[in-house]
């Protein structure tokens, strides 16, 4: 009975300690404002739904690369190496995407220019990348939406440009060599703005159904048993009646919290569920910057906190 006793209190220190360190997590948004052409900024929060601009919302990086030197949807993960890895749309019309690396957020690495579309005869742009690691490979996969002139013309429409995107990836193990750029994703519609995450034995695609007419303009859900897939048809959409793009999820506990755009009112929103079908918006239980546009959630230690919080 001892033995149980002590094996008791053992577990519950533990718990204890699991609970404690979660409660210690800092969340970190990395987004944009206006068109993108101040740079990175970055927002925190301690419970994931109250969010406070750092450094007075002023930029953390300035962007260099490409002749439109924009920094628009920045995704920010950390490595494997630990190190920081980001990604950024670098201009509206440029074949390439924008990398630079960081230990701690502040001091980044010289920024490259990426010409992932480079071979790509028709490609019209490269927006919103995006990478996810996995583990099994120890592969980073980078990836983003493309329209290639010509291609998928069952779902070409003359509307917004003409835009008919699919969604293209390219690997890594160093970020030095990079493997040629291929399809990821074909819905069977124009699609944009996709984010990978990994829970348990499956990877969940959030993205954007881009159709225009008749309208989505909706988020929508994918899964793969691998990180290359290939990926199931696309959900039905799991936001309400506006238009919303670039979704970014996390897990709390066992609830999933996907942030959106609803861009066309200009604000944000929030989706809550425990099991990826039913959801419930809590956009009325979030606050954060004004003007935060299209970014990425992550988690930060305390003690990169204090670094950030010190700008």
């Amino acid at each position: 009975m001892k033995k149980i006793y002590i094996l008791l209190a053992t577990l519950i220190c533990c718990t204890s300690n699991l609970l404690a360190q979660s409660k210690n997590e800092v969340y970190l948004f990395a987004y944009f404002k206006n068109n993108g052409q101040d740079g990175l900024h970055l927002a925190y929060s301690k419970n994931a739904f109250q969010w406070n601009a750092l450094k007075n919302d002023s930029s953390f990086l300035k962007p260099t690369v490409s002749k439109d030197k924009l920094m628009r949807d920045p995704c920010i993960i950390r490595g494997a190496d630990g190190l920081f890895h980001m990604v950024w749309t670098v201009s509206w019309k440029d074949k390439g995407i924008g990398y630079a690396s960081s230990k701690d957020l502040i001091h980044w690495s010289k920024q490259e220019f990426l010409p992932v579309m480079a071979k790509a005869e028709g490609a019209r742009n490269t927006w919103a990348p995006e990478i996810t690691y996995d583990n099994n490979t120890k592969m980073y996969m980078i990836y983003w939406a493309s329209t290639i002139t010509g291609k998928f013309p069952e779902t070409a429409s003359t509307m917004e440009d003409g835009y008919n995107h699919r969604i293209y990836y390219t690997t890594t193990k160093d970020f030095k060599i990079y493997s040629d750029t291929k399809l990821l994703y074909e819905p069977g519609f124009n699609v944009i703005d996709a984010s990978i995450v990994k829970d348990k034995d499956k990877f969940i695609m959030f993205l954007k159904d881009e159709t225009r007419e008749p309208a989505q303009k909706n988020i929508k859900i994918a899964y793969a048993d691998q990180l290359l897939g290939p990926y199931t048809k696309a959900s039905e959409s799991i936001t309400g009646n506006y238009w919303a793009e670039g979704p970014t999820a996390l897990k709390l506990n066992n609830n999933w919290l996907v942030y959106f755009d609803k861009y066309r009112e200009h604000k944000y929103g929030a989706i809550q569920s425990s099991d990826l079908k039913n959801w419930t918006d809590v956009s009325d239980k979030i606050s954060l910057p004004k003007g935060l546009r299209h970014g990425t959630i992550l988690t930060i230690k305390p003690k990169e906190f204090k670094k950030l919080l010190a700008q």
